[in-house]
């Protein structure tokens, strides 16, 4: 892992959003956050690439339109709020909903997204930060993280579960999406709020690419927590917790003056951008045949690992 590092590292991590991202949360700008966070949110079940492109060629729903969309009289009655919209149920392609009878008169349809899932997620958070938060997310994630802050006993752990609870219940978005965006809004905060950025240190977001690389390679077999890829990835021993136990052995310090000596997001980004075909594209799916043993001798690795099969 540590050749992982310093393969594949980046030692630009911290304060990545000294543009736009950060002015925003140091103006509170919340609309502008909820539109970074749709974004985000809106890259899962196909390539970075593809849902970027369709997002190019569409119009992106803004905190203004939502705005617009719910200050009338809702058609619907799950349009009420956070708590009501549970169970939208709009599907694009079939053009379904849980209720059909107010289907021609719903907002949630309007935007052109991907799927009627992101339509839903898009509400979801909107309503979260509107009657959550009250309109204020930057707000709320000071106040969260100072609440979370306060006592020493598992305070990495209670600050970064002070966010990923509570919006976990947005709709459609997984612990893998929720990690990997919070961590690249946290770590964009500036030096005057150090615990997002703090916090933003621990977050991990363990995809295929993270939890195939830790298979092959029998560092999940060696510890002997084996498990399939999904929500176990975040359980107890699983990639997460191995990812953190070896963050603890490497000084990040000596890729960054400014990161912190433990540093699980930079270990867990090192890994993604080492086997990700859009980074050094070396352990991967299109490069292994995971029926057999990997045969790539040109990998740094290839002497110490242990090229387990799936």
């Amino acid at each position: 892992m540590d050749t992982i590092c310093r393969l594949a590292g980046a030692d630009d991590l911290i304060g990545q959003g000294t543009g736009r991202l950060q002015q925003a949360i140091v103006d509170g700008d919340t609309p502008y956050l909820f539109e970074h966070l749709v974004e985000s949110f809106s890259l899962q079940g196909i390539s970075d690439r593809a849902a970027l492109t369709y997002m190019e060629n569409h119009d992106r729903p803004s905190w203004r339109d939502l705005q617009q969309a719910t200050s009338r009289p809702p058609a619907c009655p799950k349009l009420r709020g956070y708590w009501t919209f549970c169970g939208c149920g709009y599907r694009k392609a079939a053009r379904t909903c849980a209720e059909p009878g107010a289907l021609a008169e719903c907002s949630v349809p309007r935007p052109a997204l991907r799927n009627g899932r992101l339509n839903q997620m898009t509400y979801s958070l909107f309503f979260f930060i509107r009657d959550v938060t009250d309109g204020n997310l930057i707000d709320w994630i000071d106040r969260s993280l100072a609440q979370a802050s306060l006592g020493t006993k598992n305070r990495a752990y209670r600050m970064r579960h002070a966010l990923i609870e509570p919006l976990r219940n947005i709709y459609g978005v997984s612990d893998k999406v929720l990690n990997m965006t919070l961590a690249d809004v946290l770590l964009a905060a500036p030096a005057s709020k150090p615990l997002w950025r703090e916090t933003g240190f621990g977050m991990i977001a363990i995809d295929t690419l993270v939890h195939n690389f830790l298979s092959r390679s029998g560092i999940i077999h060696r510890l002997g927590h084996e498990h399939s890829y999904g929500s176990a990835c975040y359980s107890t021993n699983g990639c997460a917790d191995i990812v953190r136990r070896i963050a603890r052995r490497i000084d990040a310090k000596q890729f960054n003056l400014e990161y912190p000596t433990n540093f699980a997001r930079f270990v867990q980004h090192a890994i993604w951008r080492y086997c990700a075909q859009s980074e050094l594209n070396v352990c991967n799916g299109n490069n292994i045949d995971d029926d057999l043993r990997c045969q790539n001798g040109n990998c740094a690795l290839f002497r110490c690992c242990d090229r387990a099969r799936d």
